[in-house]
């Protein structure tokens, strides 16, 4: 047989599969935040009992070279590396093996105990050894050299023996091995690096034109400058600003989405554009485009970044209906078609007709508007209605936006199919909405989260939970009052790593719905100018900002899939725990999810789990009151009154290792 009727390189014997993370077998890529490990496992395994290598390869996209990380043997064939994923951008990883020659002919010489044996393999040995010296270069190769001529010299044959199974050899031939028969698996792996605060992100969404300081005023990005030291107070360091752009005055909404607008009726924001401008303009209103570019410079130094939402629709007005009629349907009447969600109307918004001949074009232009924001210094994009959009069309602009700026994050607000949902994620979205405002119960909420802290998809879907929208006010805050606000609070910001809220009507507790089951509220800010006194007395602005500091201080709070439920004999108490692997920063939770009664029960801490030693008390401040507590053992009691503070935010703050300890701490 030639050896052109043999496939491939027939000596490669190293078999590599079942590489993890590789979402979709590699045709989307992985997610972690700049200055995170990527963790990789592979089985790896060879015909025989020879031994292998395995090597963990990655490089920057834009690179050429790769940097490589030696994989360990785990258990049954499984093999795991791991290497730091460095700055946002876009990466390559994959994994390769071989059979090792040398080592498993030092395993094998081990084994040997007759002289004469130990002779003849020692001359095999220098053989390899000599081989890896022409591979290596200066002192290496010398030193390689040298032990090679020392191995099949005559010297004493345990000092030779010893010379052979040494520490320096080992280092050195790991160093310099023969990869002849190397196999590296394909296709290679992608893997996005986002910026730190995708992994971990507080929000605080508010409307620029409720911001002024008297009733009656419309709001400007001025006053919305001036309400940044309110916003930093609170702790957050993302503040999201619905569409800025000129409303539409063709078929504008009134207030409660009357269909009849009044001359003094402001429109819906999502309704963009007008003779004013588009996409690209902001609302005469608020102010101009300086103004909006010094609101975003005075954010940043607080620590905050301004996101903007991106609505891909036009009111009937907007220039794009005029300049590109094609972009859009058209009914047999002539008119245009505008959104339908029945038994929903919306008349003052034109959806985008993205099956239309002129795609290409459109799907251009739909990019300009990114990058004409990102240019005005935003990086951050909450994106509405993405699954309503081409999937190929987010995936194609958003690796666009990347690749020049690799600091773009996009939130997708797609509250749809778990499918839609976690395509759009893997397609290239940064975060996501969650269907965290319905999860209310102990067994709703601890399966849901178990799911998003441990199911493969936590490798591209990035949770983003948000206990209110302008479009959300769910049952459970109509009906909960205050109470109901502080719990789910608590429960978003402590569950997950990112979370927002939707101000000031949420720190306000605004929890009247437009009519009976309905989840709009009663005088939405989506139709009218609202004015927020920031001062009133019973604002959980205080709540809010203890939660935020705890988050802030407290590193097991900043992460996603450490969270472990506890068990607690009272359904309505749920406790759960968050630890840094080191077991230095260790938080639990309890949380009374019954907004009208008082609870308590009695939790099981798992001590071995959290380094809490068995023998001794040890001590809880709750982060949220500044109290502490003296705990003992692993069942303690807790009692919760929701009129007070329906959560504890516990943090172990140290082990008391004596009476006189006990004794201090009284």
């Amino acid at each position: 047989m030639s050896k052109k009727d043999v496939p491939g390189e027939g000596r490669c014997r190293a078999v590599i599969e079942g590489i993890y993370p590789a979402v979709d077998g590699g045709r989307f890529p992985a997610k972690r935040a700049a200055g995170d490990r990527l963790v990789v496992e592979a089985d790896v395994f060879g015909d025989g009992h020879d031994t292998l290598r395995c090597m963990l390869r990655y490089r920057r996209e834009e690179a050429a070279a790769w940097t490589e990380a030696e994989m360990r043997f785990e258990d049954n064939d499984r093999w795991r590396g791991e290497f730091e994923v460095g700055a946002p951008g876009r990466c390559r990883y994959t994994v390769t093996a071989w059979v090792d020659v040398f080592l498993t002919w030092r395993k094998d010489f081990a084994k040997r105990v007759e002289p004469s044996d130990v002779a003849l393999a020692l001359q095999s040995g220098a053989e390899l050894v000599a081989q890896a010296a022409a591979r290596a270069k200066g002192a290496d190769a010398r030193t390689l050299s040298g032990i090679a001529d020392k191995l099949k010299g005559a010297g004493k044959l345990e000092a030779r023996q010893e010379l052979a199974l040494g520490d320096e050899l080992l280092t050195l031939m790991n160093r310099y091995p023969d990869r002849s028969f190397a196999d590296t698996y394909s296709p290679e792996l992608r893997l996005t690096v986002d910026p730190r605060r995708a992994r971990c992100s507080a929000w605080y969404e508010m409307f620029p034109r409720s911001t002024a300081d008297a009733p009656g005023r419309h709001g400007t990005f001025r006053d919305c400058e001036m309400r940044l030291p309110y916003v930093a107070e609170l702790g957050f360091d993302v503040l999201y600003l619905p569409p800025i752009h000129p409303i539409g005055r063709v078929n504008r909404k009134g207030r409660n989405n009357a269909l009849k607008a009044t001359p003094d009726d402001p429109g819906s924001p999502w309704a963009i554009g007008s003779h004013e401008g588009g996409h690209k303009a902001v609302n005469p209103a608020l102010g101009t485009l300086d103004d909006f570019r010094r609101l975003v410079s005075a954010a940043r130094e607080l620590g905050i970044e301004v996101a903007l939402d991106i609505a891909f629709q036009c009111a009937p007005d907007h220039p794009y209906v005029q300049q590109h009629p094609q972009w859009f349907r058209w009914r047999p009447d002539g008119t245009v078609q505008y959104a339908e969600n029945p038994p929903k109307k919306y008349e003052d918004i034109y959806p985008f007709n993205f099956e239309c001949d002129d795609w290409p074009a459109l799907w251009q232009e739909l990019k300009s508007v990114f990058t004409f924001w990102v240019e005005h210094g935003v990086t951050i994009f909450r994106v509405d209605n993405p699954h309503t959009k081409p999937f190929a069309f987010w995936e194609w602009l958003i690796a666009e936006i990347q690749r020049d700026h690799p600091e773009a994050m996009f939130l997708s607000e797609a509250f749809t199919r778990p499918k839609v949902m976690h395509r759009l994620a893997k397609i290239g979205f940064t975060q996501s909405y969650t269907y965290f405002p319905w999860r209310n119960t102990k067994l709703e909420l601890s399966d849901y989260f178990s799911e998003l802290a441990s199911h493969a998809s936590r490798e591209y879907f990035r949770p983003n939970h948000w206990p209110n929208t302008p479009d959300i006010l769910t049952a459970y805050l109509q009906h909960g009052g205050r109470p109901a606000f502080m719990t789910r609070l608590v429960l978003a910001a402590t569950l997950g790593a990112n979370y927002g809220i939707y101000g000031p009507a949420f720190e306000h507790c605004e929890n009247v719905p437009r009519e009976p089951g309905s989840e709009e509220y009663r005088n939405s800010e989506k139709y009218e100018v609202r004015f927020w006194d920031l001062a009133k007395p019973d604002s959980l602005r205080t709540l809010v900002a203890a939660v935020n500091r705890a988050r802030r201080e407290n590193p097991a709070l900043q992460q996603e899939w450490n969270i472990q439920f506890i068990p607690v004999d009272n359904d309505e108490l749920i406790c759960y725990t968050k630890y840094t692997n080191d077991r230095s920063n260790v938080v639990i939770m309890v949380v009374n999810l019954d907004p009208h009664h008082r609870q308590s029960g009695w939790l099981e801490v798992p001590l071995d789990q959290l380094g809490i030693d068995r023998e001794r008390s040890y001590e809880v401040e709750d982060l949220l009151s500044g109290t502490s507590y003296l705990w003992q053992g692993a069942r303690n009691y807790v009692e919760l009154n929701p009129q007070a503070c329906p959560a504890h935010v516990f943090k172990v703050i140290k082990r008391l290792r004596s009476e006189r300890d006990f004794e201090n701490f009284a």
